[in-house]
C-alpha cells in the first residue's frame, strides 16, 4: 500500500513539475528595461533563417525539432511564448531559468539570440 501510495505521490509531483515549467513565471522575473525592449533584428529578412539555423544547433535538443517541446521541455509554441515579447524571450535566452533546466545562453552573442527571438516568433 505505502509502494502504491508513494508513486501515486510520485507522479502527481511529476506531473506538477511539467506544467510548471511551461507556466509562464519566468515572465515575471523580466525586468521592464528588458521587456520593452524591440528587436533590432526585426526587419531583417535573414534574421528568422538565421535564427532558425541557430535554433537547430542549440535548442532543438530540448525543445524538439519543430519547438513543440520534448520531454519535460516546454513548446516553444505555447500561449506564454506567443504572448512574450521580443525582449522577454531575449532576456530568457540570455539568462536562462536554472530552476526550470534552462542554460543561459550568454556565451551567444546578443545579435544571435535575437535571431533566435525572430525564428521563434515566425512560428506563431
Amino acid at each position: 500500500m505505502r509502494r502504491v501510495v508513494f508513486a501515486a505521490l510520485l507522479v502527481l509531483s511529476a506531473t506538477l513539475l511539467f506544467a510548471a515549467a511551461g507556466d509562464g513565471a519566468w515572465l515575471k522575473e523580466v525586468p521592464e528595461k528588458d521587456r520593452i525592449r524591440a528587436n533590432p533584428m526585426a526587419s531583417d529578412p535573414d534574421a528568422v533563417p538565421a535564427g532558425a539555423k541557430l535554433y537547430a544547433q542549440h535548442c532543438a535538443k530540448c525543445h524538439g525539432e519543430e519547438a513543440q517541446g520534448k520531454g519535460k521541455r516546454p513548446s516553444l509554441r505555447s500561449e506564454h511564448v506567443k504572448s512574450a515579447s521580443p525582449g522577454e524571450l531575449q532576456w530568457l535566452l540570455r539568462n536562462g531559468s536554472l530552476k526550470k533546466g534552462m542554460p543561459s545562453w550568454s556565451s551567444l552573442p546578443e545579435p544571435q539570440r535575437w535571431q533566435i527571438v525572430s525564428y521563434l516568433k515566425s512560428l506563431q
